[in-house]
């Protein structure tokens, strides 16, 4: 079925532009309240804080809270919150241009593969609903600002634009290293991509040209990390770091966990009907489901994601679902082509796996398994259950310096919502005369015995599946 007015949207750059800018525009205002979450209280809030207390310039973090990591995101929150104010809005505000940049380049990368506009727009859909994808939209995180240049820099790849591909690179080696990664990850794909893909020779490929590109590309990320070694002679952590203990070397028993860790990943919140779907296609249709475009996005599956992926594998630090999220997208449009060019039902089929996809917002496990809560909608009504308990707790005279709790809450309460309230909660000890926990937090198997155990529920609250409790600790 035609419809006329995808065409007339999406074959005019302005109309394209003033629909995602609209959809960007939407996002912003139904998470512009959304607190900070999960790791962003340090990437964001704290070392944002840093940097607008002290000096925007200053990259110097104190060791005590330093991930070792670009404050780039921490440097931009720091500018915009001089510019218009400390407050949760500037924060969302200041990553809606990324939300639209993003937008525009997910459709540019599907129109590559989907030439007709109707079913590029229903490709684009299918990819931005993943579960994972749709969660950075509502977050203040440099995920967002990362995944931006990746395509930017994939699209100039695929579009044949040289010097946008050296911009796209530039940003993309300094948001963080992860993004470094996934700037060696975009060197691995344009690389094999020459080279198994296209038949090209290996002298022919890595001319002037090409290295040039990736050597001006690289060039912040590295004038970072020879910064850092200067400065402090070391990267990501130090013996008396927090995170020390994250980044030991995987034993051969951790290596094996973060393989079923890695497999799970990919199937986690509704992926797994894609999966299921792509290997079944596999053994349907055999070599004929491999055609140029498909071998092309596997080939970006993998790369974009290969130093990541090793660098997970081989370290004790848990591994977070939007690690891969340029791998996800790459599958998802493998999906979205095998069912348009090899099945005659692609309309059921389409609507099974996006539904599938969408209930993937739904799925939150028992207390004792856990979760990637930012890596999903499921945590969005945390932010207003977490405004509810703070204020029982001032009406009841509960004091917040009296009161333990967990990641990501365990920080001021100006660190998340960003009011001005420097109120701190106490760290947990077993002991604690009150305790503020929800589901959002990942305990242990032993911290949940002891709420069971040794504590009274005094407040429960809940909304869309989530809950939040206020314990008491027995007489």
């Amino acid at each position: 079925m035609k419809l006329k007015f995808i065409d007339v949207i999406f074959n005019n750059k302005l109309y394209k532009t003033l629909f995602f800018s609209l959809i960007g525009i939407l996002i912003f205002f139904l998470s512009r309240n959304n607190g900070m979450f999960w790791d962003n209280v340090l990437f964001a809030s704290r070392l944002g804080n840093q940097l607008y207390e002290n000096s925007v310039f200053n990259w110097y973090i104190p060791d005590s809270f330093d991930p070792g990591h670009p404050p780039f995101l921490g440097f931009l929150l720091a500018i915009v919150w001089k510019l218009f104010g400390h407050n949760l809005w500037v924060s969302h505000l200041l990553i809606l241009p990324f939300s639209i940049g993003l937008l525009y380049q997910l459709h540019l990368f599907v129109s590559y593969y989907v030439k007709n506009t109707t079913l590029a727009f229903f490709a684009f859909i299918f990819i931005a609903v993943d579960p994972t994808l749709s969660a950075q939209f509502v977050l203040v995180n440099p995920e967002i600002i990362s995944l931006f240049f990746f395509f930017l820099a994939i699209n100039a790849i695929l579009y044949d634009k040289y010097y946008l591909k050296i911009v796209a690179l530039f940003f993309l080696s300094i948001v963080s290293y992860r993004s470094m990664m996934l700037a060696a990850g975009v060197f691995l794909f344009e690389f094999l991509n020459y080279a198994f893909i296209n038949k090209q020779k290996i002298k022919s490929i890595l001319n002037t040209k090409f290295i040039l590109s990736y050597v001006l590309g690289s060039i912040p990320g590295v004038l970072f990390v020879i910064w850092r070694l200067m400065t402090k002679g070391w990267l990501q952590s130090h013996p008396d770091s927090p995170w020390a203990e994250l980044w030991q070397v995987a034993s051969p028993q951790i290596f094996l966990r973060n393989i079923l860790v890695l497999g799970h990943r990919y199937a986690d919140f509704g992926r797994v009907f894609i999966l299921l779907f792509i290997i079944y296609s596999v053994f349907r249709f055999k070599k004929l489901l491999f055609t140029k475009e498909i071998k092309q996005l596997l080939l970006l599956a993998i790369t974009s994601v290969f130093v990541v992926t090793i660098t997970s594998l081989i370290a004790t630090n848990t591994m977070g679902h939007r690690y891969f999220i340029t791998s996800f997208i790459a599958i998802a449009l493998i999906g979205f082509l095998i069912m348009s060019q090899f099945y005659k039902n692609k309309k059921i089929i389409y609507s099974l796996l996006f539904i599938g996809l969408i209930t993937g917002n739904l799925w939150i496990y028992p207390r004792d398994i856990a979760q990637g809560w930012d890596a999903s909608l499921a945590h969005v009504p945390y932010f207003q259950l977490r405004q509810d308990a703070i204020k029982y707790m001032d009406k009841n005279n509960i004091k917040i310096e009296e009161t333990a709790t967990f990641f990501p809450n365990a920080t001021r309460i100006d660190n998340v919502d960003l009011s001005g309230d420097m109120r701190h909660f106490e760290t947990y000890t077993s002991k604690n005369a009150y305790i503020f926990y929800a589901d959002v937090f990942n305990l242990t198997d032993e911290q949940y015995k002891n709420l069971d155990t040794n504590y009274t529920i005094i407040r429960e609250f809940r909304k869309r599946g989530i809950h939040l409790f206020i314990y008491k600790l027995k007489d």
